[in-house]
């Protein structure tokens, strides 16, 4: 099946000589939700700006679902929803005249049905004869996303939309965007929110210094990169690790009180058995053991952070 977004080689840099994006190439399979990390300055938000025409770029080629964006670029952007960062709306406008407007802009016919639903799934409908202006800050990222789906989009841009909203209404707009591509909405997600990539995504990928530097199905990626560790609490603590123990992956914690063991999940031998043997037989005995596995975010630093010290070498 034909991607709904394929980016080739793409790559921009700005009159002040900076290389925000270098030879990028992407492919987005439909009705996925795609989450695109970086630290800021990364290249995340030109990258969706290119996509989506606010931002030229200075080689390379995307596509929306077969359409150039530059040759056909009113077809493919008729295909796109986008929710900037920046909380931008029409002060003075009431909710319903803005989303009518922005539907019109795409030249879609008036459907009233489609907005009063966007605005229930949003728990806007109540406010749709407010101005803008009058409504909490949650309320209007709300009304950015209901303006970005008035034109009903197949490929939907959130970029950041969580940021600065409480817990509550972050929860409800991961609900939301999961019923969106049940759907069949395509929803790529930049965020600085690293467990929300993790709860929703069905890939990940991370930019730095404007390269991807991975993607991968996120469970692939947390099972290729993630590490796993055995925590042992000891019966007594250690001044040091005993030396029959070097080059054994060991770390002495907690001053002195806890061995930890990092091994590889996908080797066919973690060498916990022998690990254990080999302490016993050393008399150190432990009281109490769990494991714990990488979290994306700590995936996500040290991919970041290898990239950094990469640069500079």
């Amino acid at each position: 099946m034909q991607p709904i977004l394929s980016i080739r080689n793409l790559g921009k840099t700005y009159a002040s000589g900076f290389q925000a994006l270098k030879g990028v190439d992407l492919d987005i399979d439909r009705g996925e939700i795609f989450a695109l990390l970086g630290p800021n300055g990364a290249g995340k938000t030109t990258l969706i700006s290119i996509v989506c025409g606010i931002v030229t770029a200075s080689g390379g080629s995307v596509s929306v679902d077969g359409h150039d964006i530059a040759r056909d670029y009113r077809a493919a952007r008729a295909m796109i929803g986008l929710v900037p960062q920046e909380l931008s709306t029409d002060a003075f406008e009431t909710v319903w005249a803005t989303l009518r407007f922005s539907r019109g802009l795409f030249g879609k016919a008036p459907d009233p049905a489609h907005l009063e639903k966007v605005l229930r799934d949003l728990s806007l409908w109540d406010k749709k004869d407010s101005k803008i202006m009058t409504l909490s800050g949650g309320m209007k990222r709300r009304v950015l996303i209901a303006k970005a789906l008035a034109h009903e989009p197949r490929l939907l841009f959130l970029d950041e939309p969580t940021a600065g909203v409480d817990v509550e209404l972050r929860h409800d707009m991961w609900q939301m965007v999961r019923a969106l591509r049940e759907g069949g909405t395509t929803i790529i997600l930049t965020t600085h929110y690293i467990e929300e990539a993790e709860e929703m995504a069905d890939r990940i990928g991370v930019i730095n210094r404007g390269e991807l530097v991975v993607v991968e199905d996120k469970a692939t990626l947390m099972r290729k990169l993630g590490k796993k560790q055995l925590t042992l609490q000891l019966q007594e603590p250690l001044a040091a690790i005993p030396p029959e123990f070097a080059g054994l992956p060991l770390e002495l914690a907690e001053e002195g009180r806890a061995l930890v063991y990092t091994f590889d999940v996908q080797a066919e031998e973690t060498g916990i058995a022998a690990l254990l043997r080999r302490l016993g037989e050393h008399g150190i005995d432990f009281r109490d053991l769990h494991s714990s596995e990488s979290s994306l975010e700590e995936i996500f630093v040290n991919l970041v952070r290898n990239g950094a010290q990469e640069a500079r070498a």
